[in-house]
């Protein structure tokens, strides 16, 4: 049907006259977008898939330059793997959810890809202790796995409104989660952290699935009692409370997954799920008083972890001085580590040493898992880490403008509490390994090795990916007016 309606070629007379009726221009609804033919953008995601897909392999290729002098062997196949799996999920995304963000997947699969060719460029280095293993491969086998729980989020989640029914489930689960590696052995490797459960050689982090299913509580609690959260009852020091019986079951919950972190040792976690708490309550309630009271709790939370802790005391005096364990005067259980990844990041400079030219393997394992950003820093310098936290901070960005976009408070909540998880996670590793906060031993999303992460990372952005279809999807056409049906304006 046209634009414009033109109702016929009289419209009255007047005087005897007759006088014409001008084309009327219909007023639309929508100027952006609409049922036939709306933009969703999918060929963009795949044009941005292909070179999140060439970077990567460009990079393996300057690896085996660098170390061997000639392109890898399994250049071809690594390229072919991570290919299809990025074509696998845009196929699913198109099929299941055509309206989504077309950023965050190509983000997703750009550093899933950098951090597997980083992580295959130190098994090269020959020098990690223990012995050099192929961790590339495991990270490529957990990749598989981490798209593979993406593909099924799309399918099964038809709605992400359904997880709100599940909101005090997910309470119990991630309860569960959290406090089921306390009743498992920790190794010596594990430095006294009890966050894994082992079973023969198979291992998982709880915590990483946690993160999410404690998201889903937040927000399907936030939502109900949003409304009493934010009236203030009472007045303590300087701070206006809710009711307590509002407050309390989520305080309560908070508390109880803290104490539980902080009796495995697990204080990257804990500081995590503090943020998200304060974060998710202050967008819920719209007042600022939730920062300051969040930040008071944080300081003396710290403080009184670090006196009765010697697990983070150590933690907190090699922040303090990175330095100290190269002196004669070595501290008891002082660790190397800051200090090589800060000596790692001031030889990568501005430009880097180049990627497979640089000695980040001497910070041993933990340059394949937190300090890979140590490694980063070092052979792609100061540009390359800037540009690996434009990465970041875009996929946070667009998490937050698909709340901004959502039209449920539930979607709305749910994605601000996954973007903040993704910006705390970042924020709380980039910290530890620059020095800018006492290292917490958690793990880079996408970057670093493990299954656990980046497993559940996919899953992440398979949720955020549904609550932005569901925002950007375009609503039914209007129905048209008495006037419309007519063929224009009554006579």
């Amino acid at each position: 049907m046209s634009s414009y309606d033109l109702g016929g070629t009289a419209g009255g007379t007047v005087g005897g006259d007759t006088v014409r009726r001008r084309a009327v221009p219909r007023r639309r609804t929508n100027t952006t977008i609409s049922p036939q033919g709306a933009p969703n953008r999918r060929n963009t995601e795949l044009g941005l898939l292909a070179f999140a897909v060439l970077l990567p392999m460009l990079a393996y290729a300057n690896v085996g330059l660098a170390m061997d002098g000639g392109l890898p062997a399994g250049m071809l196949g690594y390229g072919l793997g991570m290919g299809a799996l990025a074509l696998v999920a845009h196929l699913l995304v198109r099929r299941f959810a055509p309206y989504a963000d077309p950023l965050m997947l190509p983000i997703a699969t750009l550093l899933n890809g950098l951090g597997v060719v980083m992580i295959w460029r130190l098994d090269k280095a020959g020098h990690l202790l223990p012995a050099n293993y192929p961790a590339a491969k495991n990270q490529l086998m957990w990749s598989a796995l981490g798209v593979a729980l993406f593909i099924g989020v799309m399918v099964l989640l038809k709605d992400h409104r359904v997880l709100q029914r599940y909101t005090y489930i997910s309470m119990v689960v991630a309860i569960v989660l959290l406090a089921a590696p306390a009743f498992f052995p920790a190794r010596a490797e594990d430095f006294g952290a009890k966050i894994w459960i082992r079973l023969g050689g198979f291992s998982i982090q709880p915590g990483e699935f946690a993160k999410i299913i404690l998201t889903v509580f937040f927000a399907g609690y936030l939502m109900v009692k949003r409304d009493a959260l934010a009236l203030a009852s009472r007045r303590f020091m300087g701070l206006y409370l809710p009711r307590g019986r509002d407050l309390g079951p989520i305080v309560v919950v908070w508390l109880l997954s803290l104490l539980i972190l902080v009796f495995e040792n697990d204080l990257g976690t804990s500081f995590l799920f503090f943020g998200l708490f304060v974060v998710m309550l202050y967008v819920a309630t719209e007042r600022t008083s939730w920062i300051l009271f969040g930040l008071l709790m944080s300081v003396g939370g710290a403080v009184a972890v670090a006196m009765t802790t010697s697990h983070v005391k150590v933690r907190i005096d090699a922040w303090l001085d990175p330095m100290a364990a190269f002196g004669p005067n070595r501290p008891a259980g002082a660790t190397e580590q800051i200090g090589q990844s800060l000596m790692a990041l001031g030889s990568g400079g501005v430009t880097g040493s180049g990627l497979g030219q640089g000695r980040s393997w001497l910070i041993q394992f933990a340059a394949k898992s937190d300090f890979i950003l140590g490694s980063f820093g070092e052979e792609l310098g100061l540009t390359g880490l800037m540009a690996i936290f434009l990465l970041y901070g875009l996929l946070v960005q667009r998490g937050l403008r698909t709340a901004l976009a959502a039209r449920d408070p539930f979607g709305k909540l749910f994605a601000v509490g996954l973007a903040s998880a993704m910006a705390l996670q970042v924020f709380v590793v980039a910290g530890g390994v620059t020095g800018l906060i006492p290292l917490t031993g958690m793990t880079m999303p996408f970057l670093a090795q493990g299954g656990s992460s980046v497993v559940a990372n996919w899953a992440l952005i398979a949720i955020l990916l549904k609550i932005s279809d569901s925002a950007r999807r375009p609503g039914a056409e209007p129905a048209p007016t008495a006037t419309e049906n007519r063929g224009g304006p009554a006579r």
